[in-house]
């Protein structure tokens, strides 16, 4: 993901976006946008990040807005003002949501969330993105293993030690601040290893790493 210069909010509402506010506080620019064609005129840019709530908005059976669907192609996206159990977290995932705010979290670990998204990435309980992990292994199709099989040897052998370790520990739900206390590495260290791991792996982000591990990394290993 480009660097972000810009975090966009949807607000529809003449109320004030406090969650805006506060990301203004601690010096990150924001802008607040009242519509969806507003939001689209923006995506024309590569640097903007785009927070959607789920209160107020038409939803899918998900609980997923519907105007999320629409945007996801255009910019990174995340939603806030969430409801829990109101909301597929799995189904956001597949989608490429970056993450979800959910409402009755404290002002820190909201201002946390942003800044870990804006950094590249995702922000989801750890145990689902563990289940839906495994989920995803045992859904695939061994035929389609072996037709790529080639290339993921190819990639795997490019990788350093290091890169190797650092994709188990993100596997694992590890985020940067983690990985980095846990190879005694600073944090700067670490996204110059996923950056690296990225352009070796194909993968444009978290997600798409993490699906690229699990459809290879058992049989390369093995």
């Amino acid at each position: 993901m480009n660097q972000v210069k810009e975090l966009l909010f949807l607000h529809e509402f003449d109320t004030p976006c406090h969650l805006a506010t506060l990301a203004q506080s601690v010096g990150i620019k924001v802008k607040v946008l009242k519509n969806v064609s507003d939001v689209i005129l923006h995506s024309k840019r590569s640097d903007c990040f785009c927070l959607i709530p789920q209160k107020g908005m038409p939803q899918d059976s998900k609980g997923l807005p519907l105007v999320v669907a629409r945007l996801i192609k255009e910019l990174p996206i995340a939603i806030y003002q969430a409801e829990r159990n109101k909301i597929s977290e799995d189904s956001a995932v597949v989608l490429g949501v970056h993450g979800i705010l959910y409402s009755d979290i404290g002002m820190d670990l909201l201002l946390t969330g942003i800044k870990r998204m804006l950094n590249g990435e995702l922000w989801y309980d750890r145990k689902m993105m563990s289940q839906m992990l495994k989920g995803l292994v045992k859904n695939i199709k061994p035929e389609a293993q072996l037709g790529k099989n080639e290339e993921s040897v190819a990639m795997w052998q490019m990788l350093t030690l290091r890169e190797k370790t650092v994709i188990q520990l993100v596997s694992s739900g590890a985020r940067n601040k983690e990985i980095a206390y846990r190879l005694c590495i600073s944090e700067h260290t670490v996204k110059a290893h996923l950056s690296s791991i990225f352009r070796k792996t194909q993968s444009r982000n978290r997600v798409e790493l993490l699906r690229w591990s699990n459809n290879y990394q058992g049989q390369l290993m093995a």
